[in-house]
């Protein structure tokens, strides 16, 4: 992404497989940020370019912004505030706050804040959520073309933000007290915000395949999601290794076919048609680089500094083989992040979901720790002025303008809870 310091794109200059510089590049990609990739293969390129000692050299990767400011080994913390982006809220109390900035949580930011409630959104990393990390949506209303979920998430944030949001990035809330009219969530940094109605888009996490050395090849050959920030690195001569069969997986595998030699969709399912759209499954059936392998999984991980080959294997069949690659992609789907509401009392499902509106009812009955006498607004929890919206939802559709949907949906439920407290 970017061409260069001259349409004010941030070199990053590094090697292949450190885990450090994918951090800072996937998160720029995910917020939209231009930056140009200079990779260093030897000792000689390393000392003109990053005046370093060598390719091994602990300061790499190093970051030269616009204005000439130079980072060595810079974490994606110092790098947002670089960018001014790193900020610390501006209110003590807020009218709605909002946990995650994928596209339930920068919809219900739009729509709060255009109708006047002084809002905050509070996101763990970077925009966009998993949408973000798509490298093209194609069913997205009104864009015939398509749109990657970066750019979506871009767009949605500076809405936001001019209509006077507030986005705090890098930011992760550890814990939440809730009483009638006012909630308090608890950052890890110790920051706490005040608001009088809550809303959790937290989404999911990624989730993992558990294998041995998973944790060692994070960014240095494995990768969780579709790697858009990645794609333009694999040019021609790489082996790219897509696992799961869904939408995302289907859509990350079109977008890499058009520069990677080769893409191997790993799918465990017999088939794509219970879970990818007929239009990628047509993409994908006639596309020379691609190739699916059904009925089959990762089972080992093997590299020394990165990932150097996968051991695959036939569930049918029992059949393992190895096959060398440094770019593994994981779009398994994942897990909603909800650990904290255990231990404020919110209901969830056996797979971890918020429960909210009508499915907190039994037998027409409200759950025993509800305390109005109203019923439960549809998109709230059974703790008054905790509202859920997005994957992280029981029972909602997992799709992007569904997100979407449901963040500008809640937010109606948030102003008749704001007006009835």
């Amino acid at each position: 992404m970017g061409a260069g310091k001259q349409n004010g794109a941030i070199e990053i200059l590094g090697t292949r497989g450190c885990a450090a510089a994918f951090a800072i590049r996937d998160f720029l990609y995910r917020c939209g940020v231009p930056f140009q990739w200079i990779e260093l293969t030897n000792d000689e390129q390393a000392q003109r370019l990053a005046r370093v000692s060598g390719v091994y050299d602990e300061r790499l990767p190093v970051c030269v912004f616009p204005d000439g400011t130079r980072m060595e080994h810079p974490t994606v913390r110092q790098v947002t505030e670089k960018l001014g982006w790193f900020l610390n809220p501006s209110r003590t109390e807020y009218d709605l706050s909002i946990y995650g900035a994928g596209p339930a949580g920068l919809s219900a930011a739009v729509y709060a804040a255009s109708e006047g409630l002084k809002t905050v959104v509070v996101e763990r990393y970077a925009l966009g959520g998993q949408a973000g990390t798509s490298p093209r949506i194609e069913n997205y209303l009104g864009f015939p073309q398509g749109i990657s979920g970066a750019e979506l998430a871009s767009r949605a944030r500076e809405q936001a933000t001019h209509f006077g949001a507030e986005i705090l990035l890098l930011r992760e809330a550890v814990r939440g007290e809730f009483q009638p009219g006012k909630g308090t969530g608890y950052l890890a940094d110790g920051t706490k915000i005040i608001s009088r109605a809550s809303l959790c888009a937290t989404g999911i996490q990624y989730r993992r395949l558990g294998l041995p050395d998973e944790d060692r090849f994070l960014g240095a050959g494995l990768y969780y999601g579709a790697g858009a920030s990645e794609a333009s690195l694999c040019v021609g001569i790489e082996h790219v290794f897509i696992v799961g069969g869904g939408n995302s997986a289907a859509q990350a595998a079109m977008h890499f076919s058009r520069y990677a030699a080769k893409v191997t969709m790993v799918v465990r399912d017999s088939s794509l048609k219970k879970t990818v759209s007929q239009y990628l499954i047509d993409r994908i059936s006639s596309s020379p680089r691609v190739e699916v392998l059904l009925l089959t999984e990762v089972v080992g991980l093997h590299g020394d500094t990165a990932l150097r080959a996968i051991t695959l294997r036939n569930k049918q069949t029992g059949q393992e083989w190895m096959a060398e690659t440094s770019w593994l992609f994981l779009c398994l789907g994942g897990v909603p992040h909800t650990q904290w509401a255990e231990e404020v009392g919110i209901i969830r499902d056996e797979a971890g979901y918020l429960v909210t509106g009508p499915d907190l009812q039994t037998n027409g009955h409200h759950p025993r720790n509800w305390p109005l006498n109203r019923d439960p607004y549809y998109m709230e929890t059974n703790v008054p002025g905790v509202f859920a919206a997005g994957d992280v939802r029981h029972n909602s559709v997992k799709r992007c303008a569904s997100a979407v949907g449901e963040g500008a949906m809640a937010v109606m439920f948030v102003h008749r809870y704001i007006a009835g407290t």
